[in-house]
């Protein structure tokens, strides 16, 4: 099997709550920027475990998401292994296909491709994300009357292809990507969505 893994997803992005582009609508600001994590708890990539490791993106959405033509900068977590770093970015990357590349094929540039140190913690549903000294973000998922957490299914667009996401408000969203020719945010009470996935492909 190419890759089967698991884990959780953490993600802001500088629209208002709900990001338009998971339904397929232009941005609110006319473009997206976002900071993502996948932290794989538990999985292999090409018969190679990487349980344990995170892959983050800054992305740079200039439209509507369903056009493509997304700029990113990479980053993978510093305790992988330069095997685990070339596996990791093979699968999102889009080369293995399945649902990674699905998402992958809206990707027209990849600046740069990093280890760094990332913070991926998630803490009754609270969730923190830092990538080095580019980004840091915290959010929290709304909830429903019986405290359970408000979920978006059957979107026609998803960063965790087949799972439901979680909606959610970023109390602090902060990125530099001035390196990677990508704009800066310093955002509060913008969108955020977190999330289980698991990935799969033969």
């Amino acid at each position: 099997m190419a890759y089967d893994i698991e884990g959780s997803l953490l993600e802001v992005c500088t629209c208002n709550i709900l990001c338009p582009c998971w339904v397929g609508e232009d941005p609110d600001n006319a473009t997206c920027d976002s900071v993502m994590g996948w932290q794989v708890t538990s999985g292999q990539v090409d018969g190679l475990d990487v349980s344990g490791r995170t892959v983050a993106a800054l992305v740079h959405i200039p439209g509507n998401v369903l056009k493509g033509n997304w700029k990113v900068a990479l980053f993978v977590d510093d305790g992988a292994t330069d095997a685990q770093q070339t596996a990791l970015v093979n699968a999102f990357g889009g080369k293995l296909g399945g649902p990674l590349a699905d998402v992958a094929q809206l990707i027209s540039e990849v600046v740069s491709v990093e280890r760094v140190p990332i913070t991926f913690d998630i803490r009754e549903g609270k969730g923190t994300l830092k990538l080095g000294s580019v980004a840091e973000c915290e959010m929290e998922p709304y909830r429903g009357p019986t405290g359970q957490v408000t979920t978006l299914n059957e979107s026609i667009f998803t960063t965790i292809p087949g799972a439901p996401a979680w909606v959610a408000k970023a109390s602090s969203y902060v990125r530099d990507g001035s390196k990677y020719g990508l704009a800066s945010v310093n955002l509060q009470g913008h969108n955020a969505i977190q999330g289980s996935f698991r990935f799969q492909h033969a």
